[in-house]
């Protein structure tokens, strides 16, 4: 492994951390209010508090196994149900995001998964104040096209992370925001692919095109 490599792996696993630890954070708190609070009802608005973290720490760790990790589990097919429960779950955790699926066969190769997985996170996290995510998969003759569309009041999309999806990131850019676009960047290029990006006034449109390998 490079020390490129070994730097990527470490940004994404900084990114991970970072987001579980607004949820785990809230199951900490939740636990210290229930430990001293005598009130039935207050007792269990933090069992609701301690409930609702630890749905979203998991729901969050089981996307980051397959958006991240090696997938254990599953063979160089993924059913398609499995990522899109996965991102049902994050858009119904934000609770300000309507998600819309047209997909196509029953199954992606992993390395079309993780595009899909990442692309869709990278939707989520530019509607800031909420909006619709149109998601389109399919795996066909040999090759895998995704398309992810965030339209909303207001769409936020940092350049670098355009950048890292196009190739074209500087070096000292590269951080535990740019690490996962700069990983499927990579996994696209690998398999003879790309993945594109438009970002307009009211729309943020990316798509990526991998053969099969």
């Amino acid at each position: 492994m490079t020390t490129a490599s070994l730097d990527l792996a470490s940004l994404l696993c900084s990114r991970l951390c970072h987001d579980l630890l607004s949820p785990v954070g809230a199951l900490s708190n939740g636990l210290e209010l229930l430990a001293d609070e005598k009130d039935p009802s207050m007792r269990q608005k933090c069992f609701e508090l301690l409930e609702q973290s630890a749905k979203i720490s998991t729901d969050k760790l089981r996307f980051f196994r397959l958006a991240f990790g090696a997938a254990g589990g599953f063979g160089e097919m993924v059913p398609i149900e499995e990522p899109k429960g996965l991102i049902d779950a994050l858009v119904g955790n934000n609770g300000r995001i309507t998600a819309n699926w047209s997909l196509g066969g029953d199954a992606l190769p992993k390395p079309a998964v993780k595009v899909l997985l990442n692309l869709a996170l990278i939707g989520i996290e530019a509607l800031v104040r909420g909006g619709t995510l149109d998601i389109a998969a399919e795996a066909k003759g040999g090759i895998s096209e995704i398309v992810v569309r965030a339209i909303g009041a207001r769409v936020v999309f940092d350049p670098v992370i355009g950048q890292a999806l196009d190739g074209t990131l500087p070096p000292a850019e590269l951080s535990s925001r740019t690490a996962p676009a700069v990983m499927i960047q990579q996994l696209a290029a690998s398999a003879g692919g790309g993945l594109q990006v438009h970002n307009g006034a009211d729309a943020l449109v990316m798509g990526a095109v991998l053969p099969t390998t």
